[in-house]
């Protein structure tokens, strides 16, 4: 299938989604049905003036053109910026003025109908030619509704194994800077292969473009694993589901640096369906089981879960059924709780409404109490406790389109069981209050809801029995009282609403069974389908324990209490392990053993930054530590081990610590307490990849709702169990750049809090594992040495360490000379098996290297460094080539894989076959006698060949990469001769003579513009010429020369920048071509072939010409 195939196979399904198909010829100015007035014009002003006048007709003319005229000049250089500024008109609407009676009236113009789909028009544009500044382009398929371009598809043809989607994005970027107009008003980008198929956003860097997997929302690749570009154009291109999309799963983020975020298909799915749970649950008919019950949303950590909760916001919003909804958004601490304000405040723009963020309990009351409608508002649960005076929260609405959003949910609903409780008697005098506490019908049918249940039972109303005795108050100022926790203090407040979840961890517990209080899960995306997504990566596991050499009097103790001992919220829970606690953090702060943990973390964090240097500095890493003491102390361990990791100015230094205090403070943490304004700073420049500050150390802060995608490493000496483990672990598996994995380093003992947390995990039907032993990726390292080793067999590389390159090009050379295997399925096109062992040893060298960077900091693998050293060294020889015709990120990978060889007996410098072989690298236009014959007495033959063969395409590259015909009968001998050798056709000796003959080739040829005394223009129109062969036994050379020159120069009088687009002028230069070549007489049975050749060749060189 060829990339024009492929463009037609796109149109036709979505002309059977209801598209318009529409060529980009057909619609140009000077097309027979023109819809612009030149190549300038980005969008379509004709269907958009028509739509806006359909769609609005109850305003008048004038305020329909002064809408068209503020879409079609909106006034901002920054390309981001407008985007957002349309985007901004596109959902809510053009704001215009206009007079009414004598007065000014003040309305919206809609540029598209969102609820009526059919009300629109959608047009698929292919070759759409658009002029830039200094460039004309054409995108493969624009797509338009109503006139306006809100998708661009880039396309490559499947059948090139160089041309994947990565060269579809990079052709976009090139798009970017060239035609940025019609970037203007995208919504969408699309790229794909026919195979593979990505989507993202405008400012979305290459791992952010994603796979659209569903077409119904619940079955997975329906269509196949190949198959998919076609499932995402009829799984998010279809007219109605685009415009849902392009109206509530768009985001602008402005904190500092403007960024356009676009949700997965998981994350739209998850909202589709909420949005229906929701309007249900809140119908005052709905069954006794579903009501006031919205759903859980299960996400996994890492997936995107604050943006769908963002989106579900505004969407249900939105929907009429829910007639204005106040949305209150419910966390459990503090800085989760600022964190996730911050997400939603910073897409305003989606919600159409600024948050507000409830600082103390007054503060919520006057929020909520009686509001009429609307509102998004931020609270933590704790701030839902009864004052000093009250036994009962107060009812704070009794309105049903309240809807509760609560956040780690798992957390979050904590407390519906009664315990007796001492308060104060602010009467003066004795109370003895009977049972049940007198309150309203609707007050006490809240209050009476207690939730129990083993993971798949619901909620269920249970009266609270009076107690079986009476309770005489201790003193007479005090009084006992039942009093229940926060959630079912939540429930008094707002008897009404719709609860519905949000959480990553389904870890249940005793009276935490999440489903059981919000009602059944709405959606699923587990860590399975997370990684197979590239949404996240895996997290590895590796103990440093025996590193530590603790005591034996040591060992029970930590072993006995970290298996029991984790923090938790729940106020009686803390007070019971506290002692416990303390007890502890004595043990695993004693200075002996933060002086261990500092020098093994310290090495250890040396050598994993080493193996991953994909951002060039190595990576980050958090620190957990069970006190702030024991922060401070490590970090003055750490620092006095490494001085320069440490500065007292915040804006500068490697380390720092993230922990909550005030100026009251003892001495010891004081210098580490930071204003919240500092901590925002701090929080920056650790997620800026760039930034020097490489490791935090914290107790609490930063493990929840924290992103920062460039840490690949959480050091953990805390005692955490369940959610907050699993919460905790997730910092690590955020997709960046070319990182492997995540890796938690054990230095306390969590192992068995793992295994329980992942019970929990699969018992709640959740595929993956939450972390993988780094033994494992050692494994897979010691498996792919051994089969490397054997494709060596034959060669003696055992004395690689002192060898140098002439060792690294003799296996090279062997690799190349290798035999199909029996497995290969390496053919040509006739069937015929080639040599593929470049490829087996290039495939088996990439998962070594994978393996080795998850597992470099075992002491197994660092036996090994020198060998993977020397394997990746081989295979970067082998592939040098190959990977610079790749994507940018494979470049990153390359600079990673030298990281691995940085520091081992082979230096960096073995990826230059030149020196491998031992030879001066050439200049690669001067391939003179004495260089050819040293390569043809090369003992490596097979690495000659492959040497020689990339000296001659880069000498077609760069001779030739303006002149067609020589390039295309350069590239066809090359390609022939190659193709015989892989075949096994001919033998290395006979390869080496032709290489050697064709190279000689090329050196005449490139100086034939002096033999003949033409420029290099004239050369090429030259050749252009000479291809018919009745042209050259007719006419002279002379004559030849004439032609040239004289089409050199009136080609060059003549051709504009956007010539090769517009058929007019193509036209007028083809006649112009036409009379030249008749005035000489040139042979006329092959004249219109010589025509468009010459163009051809004029189009190749016209754009040096124009600009």
């Amino acid at each position: 299938m060829t990339e024009d195939q492929l463009e037609q196979e796109t149109l036709g399904w979505l002309a059977e989604l209801g598209y318009t198909v529409v060529s980009g010829y057909d619609i140009a100015h000077d097309g027979p049905n023109p819809q612009r007035a030149d190549h300038r014009q980005v969008l379509l002003p004709f269907r958009l003036r028509e739509a806006i006048g359909r769609l609005n007709p109850h305003l008048p003319t004038a305020a329909r053109e002064d809408a068209l005229h503020q879409v079609q000049h909106l006034g901002l250089p920054a390309l981001l910026s407008a985007n957002r500024a349309f985007h901004k008109l596109l959902v809510n609407g053009v704001p215009v003025q206009y007079q009414r009676d004598g007065e000014t009236v003040g309305d919206f113009v809609r540029l598209v109908d969102w609820a009526r789909p059919g009300k629109n028009e959608f047009w698929a544009v292919n070759q759409f030619t658009i002029k830039g500044p200094h460039h004309t382009r054409r995108p493969d398929i624009v797509l338009f509704i109503n006139g306006l371009p809100l998708v661009l598809l880039e396309l490559k043809n499947p059948a090139d194994a160089n041309a994947d989607i990565w060269k579809a994005f990079d052709q976009i970027q090139t798009y970017k800077a060239q035609i940025p107009d019609v970037f203007q008003y995208n919504g969408v980008l699309v790229v794909s292969d026919g195979t593979e198929a990505r989507m993202g956003s405008l400012s979305a860097n290459a791992e952010r473009f994603q796979q659209w997997r569903t077409i119904d929302g619940t079955t997975l690749d329906p269509l196949g694993q190949f198959n998919e570009l076609q499932t995402l154009v009829r799984g998010v291109l279809a007219p109605a589901m685009l415009l849902d999309y392009l109206r509530y799963f768009v985001l602008f983020e402005d904190d500092g640096t403007l960024v356009k975020k676009i949700a997965g298909y998981h994350q739209v799915h998850a909202v589709r369906a909420a949005i229906g749970h929701v309007v249900a649950a809140s119908r005052p008919d709905s069954a006794s089981s579903v009501r006031g019950k919205g759903g859980v949303v299960w996400h996994t950590q890492g997936s995107g879960k604050s943006i769908t909760m963002t989106c579900f916001a505004a969407r249900v919003m939105q929907e009429p059924a829910m007639a204005n909804p106040t949305i209150v958004v419910i966390t459990d601490r503090n800085d989760l709780d600022g964190q996730l304000f911050g997400v939603f405040s910073l897409s305003q723009d989606l919600l159409r409404e600024q948050p507000v963020q409830a600082h103390t309990r007054q503060e919520l009351r006057a929020l909520l109490s009686n509001r009429p409608s609307g509102g998004i508002v931020f609270a933590t649960i704790q701030k839902f406790m009864p004052g000093e005076d009250e036994d009962l929260f107060p009812v704070l609405s009794e309105r049903r389109n309240i809807v509760v959003i609560a956040d780690e949910a798992h957390r979050t609903q904590y407390g519906f069981e009664a315990k007796l409780k001492l308060r104060p008697d602010r009467s003066g005098q004795n109370s003895e209050k009977k049972w049940p506490i007198t309150l309203s019908e609707k007050a006490q049918a809240a209050t009476n809801v207690i939730v129990t249940g083993s993971g798949h039972s619901a909620a269920v109303p249970a009266e609270f029995a009076p107690p079986a005795y009476r309770v005489t108050p201790a003193t007479a100022t005090t009084r006992s009282a039942y009093m229940a926790g926060y959630a079912q203090h939540l429930r008094d407040a707002l008897p009404q609403a719709t609860f519905v979840a949000f959480t990553g961890t389904p870890v249940s517990g005793a009276d935490r069974d999440t489903r059981a209080v919000f009602g059944d899960y709405i959606h699923v995306y587990d860590m399975q389908q997370a990684k197979e997504d590239g949404a996240t990566v895996a997290i590895y596991y590796e103990s440093r324990l025996a590193k530590l050499r603790l005591k034996d009097d040591e060992l029970p103790l930590i072993d006995d209490e970290v298996d029991e001992l984790a923090e938790d919220e729940e106020e009686t829970t803390q007070a019971r392990l506290k002692s416990r606690w303390a007890a502890l953090e004595k043990v695993v702060g004693a200075q002996p053993r933060v002086e261990r943990v500092a020098a093994d973390l310290v090495a250890h964090f040396e050598a994993r930054s080493q193996a991953n240097m994909s951002d060039g500095v190595g990576g980050k890493a958090m620190v957990v530590t069970m006190s702030r003491d024991i922060c401070v102390h490590l970090y003055n361990e750490i620092v006095r081990l490494r001085p320069d990791w440490h500065s007292d100015d915040p804006e500068q230094g490697r380390i720092k610590i993230i922990m909550t205090g005030s100026a009251s403070d003892k001495a010891l943490l004081r210098p580490h307490i930071h204003s919240g304004q500092t901590k925002k700073r701090l929080e920056k420049r650790f997620k800026d990849p760039a930034d020097p500050l490489r490791m935090v150390i914290v107790r609490d802060m930063w493990l929840t709702g924290f992103d920062a995608p460039c840490v690949h490493t959480m050091y953990v000496d805390k005692p955490m169990k369940g959610h907050n483990l699993m919460q905790a672990i997730a910092r690590v598996n955020r997709v960046f750049k070319d990182k492997q994995g995540g890796l938690v380093v054990d230095y306390i003992g969590i192992g068995n809090e793992l295994k329980a947390a992942m019970k929990e995990y699969t018992q709640a039907k959740g595929r993956g594992r939450p972390t993988v032993d780094a033994h494992e990726a050692l494994a897979v390292l010691l498996e792919k040495l051994d089969v490397l080793g054997a494709m060596l067999h034959g060669f003696d590389w055992s004395g690689f360490k002192t060898g140098g390159h002439r060792t690294l090009a003799g296996a090279a050379n062997h690799v190349l000379g290798l035999p199909p295997s029996s497995a290969s399925t390496g053919q040509d096109k006739q069937g015929s098996s080639v040599r593929d062992g470049k490829r087996r040893f290039a495939d088996a060298a990439l998962a070594l290297g994978k393996a080795f960077s998850l597992c470099c900091t075992l002491d197994e693998a660092k036996a090994l460094r020198d060998e993977v050293a020397f394997m990746q060294a081989v295979k970067v020889i082998l592939t040098k080539r190959d990977l610079t015709r790749q994507k940018k990120t494979d470049e990153q990978r390359e600079a990673a894989i030298r990281q691995i060889i940085n520091g081992a007996v082979v230096s960096d410098t073995v990826v230059d076959i030149f020196d491998a072989v031992g030879l001066d690298k050439p200049d690669i236009g001067l391939l003179d006698e004495g260089f050819l014959a040293q390569v043809r007495n090369l003992p490596e033959r097979n690495l000659a060949v492959e040497l020689l063969e990339r000296l001659l395409e880069g000498e077609i590259k760069s001779k030739f990469a303006t002149n067609v015909v020589q390039a295309r009968r350069f590239s066809d001998l090359l390609s022939n001769v190659i193709t015989r050798y892989q075949n096994r056709s001919i033998e290395t000796a006979q390869v080496m003579e032709e290489l050697v003959a064709m190279a000689k080739k090329f050196r005449e040829a490139a100086n034939r513009g002096a033999e003949l005394g033409l420029s290099d223009d004239e050369v090429r129109f030259y050749d252009a010429l000479a291809t018919n062969e009745s042209a050259v036994k007719e006419l002279t050379d002379e004559t030849l020369k004439k032609i040239a020159h004289e089409l050199t120069e009136n080609l060059r009088r003549n051709i504009s920048v956007d010539w090769a687009q517009r058929e007019s002028v193509r036209a007028t230069l083809r006649l112009m071509v036409k009379r030249i070549l008749r005035k000489y007489k040139y042979p006329p049975d092959l004249a219109d072939a010589a025509v468009e050749l010459v163009l051809q060749q004029a189009e190749v060189i016209g754009e040096a010409w124009s600009a």
